[in-house]
């Protein structure tokens, strides 16, 4: 389970999404998938909008929240057809049924098109306000039997501090969940971080725009930070 930001897809023009930016990530996922990986990817929508943030602004958080998910389908949209343009058969299914341009989320359907070597690119959430994709990437991952999320960030992986702020932030190599918890570490939220911890989901932290990383990671090189049961 790949997880990507949707400010990922914005690149350095900081919100939309960024077409080279875009043909970057969509040609790392097809390289994996063509060593015959099975790969599912969710992703934010931040470059477009973001929930909490309208909600701090004075909209209902609800409304916000479902603003949110709507961004993540344009978002996957995007994905599946830089994908589908490199020859990688794709289906993007959404929480939120929307029937002219996504398939619904049904798990049994996740997991065939998984099996026909399809990428899934999971839209819209968890179809519920109040929970982040990175919730979202935690509940289908582990729903579709994943072996690993990979959370992709622009640092390559989790510090004691900001290392864009501070020169002296040091980086951990592993870490455990009740470790993240405790720390207040900000790498996901406490809820898929717990659901992680309940169901044994293993979490690599990771450097998205370092070329061949999401390779890495699943040849098992050490890179990034994991995040496990133990530390």
């Amino acid at each position: 389970m790949l997880k990507l930001s949707g400010e990922a897809l914005a690149g350095d023009q900081g919100f939309g999404i960024d077409g080279k930016m875009l043909s970057t990530i969509a040609k790392e996922v097809a390289d994996l998938h063509k060593l015959g990986v099975e790969v599912a990817v969710v992703v934010g929508g931040g470059n477009i909008h973001r929930g909490v943030a309208g909600a701090t602004s004075g909209m209902d958080r609800s409304t916000s929240d479902y603003m949110g998910m709507m961004a993540t389908v344009i978002n996957c949209l995007a994905l599946q057809d830089n994908l589908e343009r490199q020859g990688v058969y794709t289906r993007v299914l959404s929480a939120i049924e929307m029937k002219e341009v996504a398939e619904p989320y049904i798990r049994r359907r996740a997991v065939r098109h998984l099996e026909k070597k399809r990428v899934v690119i999971f839209a819209a959430g968890t179809g519920n306000p109040y929970f982040t994709t990175d919730t979202t990437a935690a509940l289908r991952a582990n729903e579709i039997g994943a072996d690993l999320i990979m959370k992709a960030t622009k640092v390559d992986g989790i510090y004691n501090k900001d290392p864009m702020k501070y020169d002296d932030a040091v980086k951990f190599e592993r870490l455990s969940y009740l470790d993240v918890l405790s720390k207040g570490i900000k790498v996901m939220d406490s809820t898929a971080i717990s659901l992680c911890m309940d169901n044994g989901m293993d979490i690599i932290v990771f450097n998205m725009f370092e070329s061949g990383n999401i390779q890495r990671v699943v040849e098992g090189k050490q890179i990034g930070t994991i995040v496990t049961i133990d530390s």
